[in-house]
């Protein structure tokens, strides 16, 4: 732009002088007037020739300079009529058309990949450079426990308060690692990088394999408690009458009381053995549920004689704090009484004597939470409590949390069992 402007000042220049000369030429009929006068013509009409074919060229490919640096893709140079200019024109052109095609192609993948990432079942976490979140998808929030992308950028997975941002925070770069909550929820996590504008920038990817694992594991456990249930009853039945029929016969002879004490002994044996392996057996044949809408408070005092018999004997509190609102739930009210129970007496047998329990009920979240202050659950537990025949307690058979679990499941509620900082219990079923 600048040789631009100064041409025009030095042909507005020459131009001045051509013109005052003429007027001089007209008065004065010199001839070193009129040869002033035709060097000028000569130099203003080179410097016409000196425009096409120099700063022409140069001004149109100045502007392809300017369409580049403003990344205007659509703009075409047009010919100077200039041989060489308007081969590097045309370059420019053809330049500029691939730049185009490569500018939508690279969009159109980008925005295919947008789509692809938000409705992929497998979640997705980008992090900047500096560990904070820039992207999360909606699998990834509801993995999370986040309603909102927005409520989590620029967090660190630190500030995040579910148990699964806490176990990706521990996560080190190009490792995977299967990870069981203890809502019995199964996640396998990987923890990668890739590389932007110079810098790594590290990614998760979340796989849910709840669903999957849990189907094996019921698959597998129902299996083998079919197959005890049938071996040990048949065995049971066929002892337990043999043993009867001898204890009858036995009645008739003289000092064979020992004899029959043991008898019975190993008759009242059997039945609890039966009663036992039943008892895994019940958990194979939990119905679907027929639900229908209630009060949730309503059924939690509906329940609470029962509990209070639970905890009496164990000198335990049992404490209400139920919402006024009384929120609707939709749920079988039997199973879930029995889930209530079981919790109860889980919570019971955490306290040992001498203890609280507190049932308390919100609508905002809709949510039912029993807590206690018993001994607590170690951290090293809590991922496996959920799991078939696994028990904290000495003579425990490990299937009440099964039972717990296979309900909830059923009706399509979420829950969590984890005892907290303060020391405080909670278990949580949302609705």
């Amino acid at each position: 732009m600048k040789l631009k402007s100064f041409f025009f000042l030095l042909a507005f220049l020459l131009g001045v002088v051509w013109v005052v000369l003429l007027y001089i030429a007209t008065e004065e009929n010199g001839w070193k007037f009129y040869l002033t006068e035709g060097i000028i013509s000569f130099c203003l009409i080179y410097l016409v020739y000196f425009y096409n074919k120099v700063i022409k060229p140069l001004n149109s490919i100045a502007g392809g300079m300017d369409l580049l640096r403003a990344q205007d893709f659509s703009s075409r140079l047009a010919p100077v009529g200039q041989q060489e200019a308007d081969r590097i024109v045309q370059v420019f052109n053809r330049m500029m058309d691939q730049l185009k095609e490569e500018r939508l192609r690279l969009r159109e993948q980008n925005h295919f990949l947008d789509l692809l990432i938000n409705v992929s079942p497998m979640g997705v976490v980008i992090l900047t450079f500096d560990e904070r979140i820039a992207m999360a998808n909606k699998a990834a929030l509801a993995f999370l426990g986040e309603t909102s992308e927005k409520d989590i950028l620029g967090k660190t997975m630190t500030l995040l308060s579910g148990d699964l941002a806490e176990e990706l925070s521990r996560l080190t770069k190009d490792t995977t690692e299967t990870i069981r909550l203890n809502d019995s929820h199964i996640y396998r996590c990987s923890r990668l990088s890739f590389v932007d504008h110079g810098f790594a920038h590290p990614f998760f990817l979340i796989e849910s394999l709840t669903s999957e694992v849990m189907k094996a594991e019921k698959k597998a456990y129902e299996k083998v408690i079919r197959m005890i249930a049938h071996e040990v009853n048949n065995t049971v039945a066929g002892t337990t009458s043999a043993l009867e029929t001898i204890d009858d016969a036995m009645q008739a002879i003289e000092d064979t009381d020992d004899l029959r004490e043991v008898i019975k002994v190993c008759i009242e044996r059997s039945f609890n053995m039966s009663r036992f392996i039943t008892n895994f057996a019940d958990v194979v044949k939990i119905p679907e549920p027929q639900t229908e809408q209630v009060g949730l408070n309503a059924r939690v005092e509906a329940c609470k004689i029962f509990m209070e018999n639970v905890c009496q004997n164990r000198n335990i509190k049992l404490h209400m704090e139920l919402c006024e609102e009384n929120p609707i739930v939709e749920i079988d009210t039997s199973l879930f009484e029995q889930v209530l129970i079981n919790i109860i007496k889980n919570s019971a047998e955490s306290i040992g004597e001498a203890g609280e329990i507190t049932i308390r009920t919100t609508a905002s979240p809709l949510m039912l939470e029993i807590c206690d202050n018993g001994k607590g659950i170690r951290k090293e537990v809590e991922s496996k409590l959920f799991t078939p025949f696994f028990s904290t307690k000495p003579n425990g058979q490990g299937i009440g949390l099964i039972f717990i679990r296979e309900v909830l499941m059923k009706h399509g509620y979420s829950f969590s069992l984890r005892t907290y900082s303060d020391g405080i219990t909670r278990f949580r079923i949302r609705f």
